[in-house]
């Protein structure tokens, strides 16, 4: 995806911009949004992917964390 972004720039502004500006200002524009969706794309977590329930490594922090969620009652 980074080399489509830089692509789109060098074509922009070394080739397209000789025959349309507005086209090389879209053709960035694009390039533009191009790493912030790369970046959501690759931190997309799956639906069964559940991170939050790992435990912490501290267990006195655990076993609140587990007390309320109701996991183990006391």
């Amino acid at each position: 995806m980074m080399g489509t972004c830089l692509a789109l720039f060098v074509l922009a502004w070394g080739v397209v911009r000789l025959w349309s500006i507005p086209v090389a200002v879209g053709m960035c524009v694009v390039a533009m949004v191009i790493p912030p969706v790369a970046a959501m794309v690759a931190n997309r977590r799956g639906p069964e992917d559940r991170w939050w329930d790992d435990p912490s490594g501290d267990p006195k922090s655990d076993e609140w964390w587990d007390e309320l969620d109701g996991k183990r009652r006391r």
